[in-house]
């Protein structure tokens, strides 16, 4: 188990740098990657988003991310074009720990599926 802990943060800080490189700025912590992965699924670029709208945008990565191993599924649209997820499984009881981990090697897969790295 901790060489599995240890790949997956080498391969989580190799993430970190690549992502730094694309957006110009390395994200601080795993709320960072997740909040642009919102806008990025979000799809209306850059721009100023208030609090409120950060915290969906984190929201909206979470689902996207855990939608890998199908958690969640796409139900759509609102009228003004955020996506709206419905729970599919159920998420297994984790401790934060463990919380962190599977959200992390998700984000990995995300970026790999989407970006090919």
């Amino acid at each position: 188990m901790y060489k599995k802990d240890l790949e997956l943060e080498r391969n989580w800080n190799q993430l970190l740098r690549d992502v730094g490189k694309i957006v110009g700025k390395r994200p601080k912590d795993l709320n960072g990657v997740l909040f642009l992965i919102g806008v990025q699924e979000l799809g209306k670029g850059k721009r100023r988003f208030s609090k409120e709208e950060k915290q969906d945008l984190m929201h909206i990565g979470i689902c996207k991310v855990l939608s890998l191993s199908g958690f969640y599924e796409l139900e759509g649209l609102d009228e003004d074009g955020w996506p709206h997820w419905k729970v599919k499984k159920k998420l297994p009881h984790f401790d934060l720990l463990e919380q962190e981990k599977l959200l992390k090697m998700h984000i990995i897969e995300y970026f790999q599926e989407e970006y090919g790295e």
